[in-house]
């Protein structure tokens, strides 16, 4: 006899593990990105953009995260907007992140320092990987500082405030 073959199950095999390995994949990404929005929130780097990010990749999967895309992208706006309506919050934010670049070359240069109670004679995970991710931040920083002009440093205060809050993106 025979062997019984059941037909389509072989064909659907690859893209069934295709299927679940994206849906993994998208998993791993969404609640890394998630995690790391909220460390950022306290350590320097973009914290709402990757909690936003991280929303929006799990959203794909869970209802409860689609839910909360639309709140936290309007907070988001909201405090980029909030964070360039002024030249001093704009020059204030623009310093930061140049200090975060000197910072970052000296964490990737390495050198020596005083040694100060547990501290020294080393940076504390001194070497080119941390160096490069506080470079990254940086950039990131200074990138999201002149996207943020770009799209709400308007005439009025209250028409950058309105714009945040709706969401509303305006002409280029």
């Amino acid at each position: 006899m025979g062997s019984v073959r059941l037909a389509g199950v072989a064909d659907r095999a690859p893209v069934v593990a295709e299927d679940s390995l994206r849906k993994v994949g998208r998993n791993i990404l969404g609640w890394a990105l998630l995690v790391l929005g909220v460390a950022a929130l306290a350590l320097p780097g973009p914290g709402l953009l990757m909690l936003l990010a991280g929303l929006v990749v799990l959203s794909q999967e869970y209802d409860w995260a689609e839910r909360r895309v639309e709140p936290v992208k309007r907070h988001a706006f909201a405090t980029a907007a909030a964070g360039v309506q002024t030249i001093p919050r704009i020059a204030l934010s623009a310093a930061a992140a140049l200090i975060m670049v000197a910072v970052g070359v000296v964490w990737w240069l390495d050198p020596p320092i005083p040694e100060f109670w547990v501290f020294g004679p080393e940076l504390p995970f001194g070497g080119g990987s941390t160096g490069a991710s506080i470079l990254v931040s940086a950039a990131v920083a200074l990138g999201l500082l002149g996207w943020s002009i770009r799209r709400f440093r308007t005439s009025t205060p209250e028409a950058a405030r309105q714009e945040a809050a709706a969401g509303v993106r305006r002409p280029d």
